[in-house]
């Protein structure tokens, strides 16, 4: 028995959305058949409906489950996705009615985890995500001994079975605990050398879609896979960017958010999440194009409580204003002078100025500028200072001392501090 049922590329699918106790959403519908088509699924049809609840046995009512089976009779669909989460026994009784595999939207935001996932913690994620959802599900397998749970002389094999399966299960999800440790400690040693070395770290965050791994791109000139697609990126990408008018920080590409993320999907994904977590600063992108945005930044939002990062300071990045008529790049600034948001296009490059101007105001402060001589002696300080500052000018004299007009953040003063020493000292 295969663990996971990934659906193959061509499928054909009907939609299932029901407004329950509210007004229907287009735009969630419209979400979740984005979904489907990043699945690589092909929606044939949405049926829609409204009930005050969910059928407990079939979470639609008897009508809506007929006509879901005469629609599998007409358009020769494969499967039937639902935009809820059915509960094991709501799912069972669906697939027995139907005759076709019925999948979930959280079923089907796990297989497309499952396709994009690259790296290796990557893969462990989600199969630690699939595992933990798939535990609890367990005895849809094993139907036809549910009459077999228990009682004298009912303890047969169906129920040693649905109980090593349990166990394998038990046993494969600490064996990815147990790896996702190692590959955290090792992500451990990369963030604290970082830290040692006084280097700020900013993470994108934002809905999926937003445009995080475009920006991500304009920014670090890299070429990691970008796409209209929901969940483009899983794995998260570190690059070093340099700023133009000083100094240095790490940026790294994170995993997008979506409405009802499932909880499984968060706690696998929490290690990878641990640069957003503990970042200096959040660049929160957002597709400033969309009617849902201010939907979609309490979703991230929320997200990010969840994880414990909802205290660090955000910047908001309002990308793809070359959809929007009569809106140019430019900055948001609050009452205090800050930067609050800015208004750009990742892909047109407009505003990407705008962008590292306060990315370096707010991660390095003021800058200081000013004329130095160092002497031959002193060449590890040259280094430091070419690492953490702008050099402007650099003259080297007939001595061989170096004259360096520099532009450093005033979180590097010590250097300065260290350079004026040595040359009390009399270092020469």
């Amino acid at each position: 028995m295969e663990l996971f049922d990934r659906p193959d590329a061509g499928e054909k699918a009907l939609i299932v959305h029901l407004s329950i106790n509210e007004s229907f959403s287009e735009d969630n519908l419209n979400e979740f058949i984005h979904l489907v088509i990043s699945a690589n699924v092909a929606p044939l049809l949405s049926i829609k409906g409204a009930r005050r609840t969910p059928d407990v046995r079939y979470f639609v009512g008897k009508g809506k489950l007929e006509e879901v089976r005469q629609q599998l009779q007409e358009t020769s669909a494969d499967v039937v996705l639902f935009n809820h989460h059915l509960s094991p026994s709501q799912q069972r009784n669906l697939e027995q009615e139907l005759g076709v595999r019925v999948l979930d939207r959280t079923n089907l935001i796990l297989d497309i985890f499952a396709q994009r996932a690259q790296s290796f913690e990557g893969k462990l994620q989600v199969e630690l995500a699939q595992l933990n959802y798939l535990s609890t599900r367990l005895i849809r397998g094993w139907t036809h001994l549910e009459r077999q749970k228990g009682g004298i002389g009912l303890r047969g094999p169906g129920e040693t079975q649905l109980e090593t399966d349990r166990r394998l299960i038990a046993q494969r999800i600490r064996q990815i605990k147990s790896r996702l440790t190692k590959v955290g400690k090792q992500r451990d040693q990369g963030r604290r050398s970082r830290q040692r070395a006084d280097v700020p770290t900013v993470s994108l965050v934002g809905y999926t879609n937003a445009g995080k791994s475009t920006l991500f791109n304009t920014l670090t000139d890299s070429s990691i896979y970008a796409a209209d697609k929901l969940f483009a990126t899983l794995d998260p990408t570190l690059r070093q960017l340099k700023l133009p008018d000083y100094g240095e920080l790490v940026l790294a590409d994170t995993v997008g958010f979506i409405q009802d993320l499932p909880h499984e999907l968060v706690a696998a994904f929490k290690s990878t999440l641990q640069e957003t977590i503990e970042a200096d600063l959040l660049l929160h992108v957002v597709d400033g194009s969309s009617p849902n945005r201010h939907e979609q930044i309490h979703e991230v939002n929320k997200v990010l409580a969840e994880i414990g990062a909802d205290k660090i300071p955000q910047i908001m990045v309002y990308n793809k204003i070359d959809r929007l008529d009569s809106v140019s790049a430019h900055i948001d600034k609050d009452e205090t002078g800050q930067t609050k948001a800015v208004w750009l296009s990742a892909i047109k490059g407009e505003g990407i100025d705008l962008l590292l101007k306060s990315l370096s105001g707010q991660c390095h402060g003021e800058n200081i500028r000013l004329t130095i001589t160092l002497t031959s002696q002193q060449a590890k300080l040259r280094a430091r200072l070419f690492e953490h500052g702008q050099i402007l000018n650099e003259v080297v004299q007939e001595n061989g001392d170096w004259t360096l007009d520099i532009n450093i953040s005033a979180r590097f003063s010590y250097l300065l501090d260290e350079i004026q020493q040595h040359n009390e000292d009399g270092v020469h």
